[in-house]
């Protein structure tokens, strides 16, 4: 397997790939709008939820969390989740800032 040269990019775009990782995937995004309509949600809820098996739901989370996105406050024997509302917000200002600088930069193209 090859390497995937992060370390040539920027610190800022290596932080945009990882949060658009985010919602790269379709269980992510399910898993994020469940969270945002729960406000928080225990690991055996979301895989009551969703047609996945518990062990897809928690790598899933686990890359939720490993970004940022999403935190866990340990109540054992669970995981209680929540969106980190201080990363949504970097993300939405992060995605916002790319796909409006389109509209600022007129070009023409092809």
């Amino acid at each position: 397997m090859g390497a995937t040269k992060t370390e040539i990019f920027s610190e800022q775009q290596n932080r945009i790939a990882d949060l658009a990782k985010a919602f790269a995937h379709p269980a992510r995004v399910a898993i994020l709008q469940l969270l945002i309509a729960k406000k928080a949600c225990v690991c055996g809820d979301l895989v009551d939820e969703l047609p996945l098996a518990q062990p897809t739901v928690s790598q899933h989370l686990k890359e939720l969390k490993r970004i940022g996105i999403i935190k866990g406050e340990i109540d054992p024997p669970r995981v209680c989740y929540c969106i980190n509302e201080t990363v949504w917000e970097e993300a939405r200002q992060v995605f916002g800032s790319l796909l409006n600088a389109l509209m600022t930069e007129k070009t023409t193209c092809c």
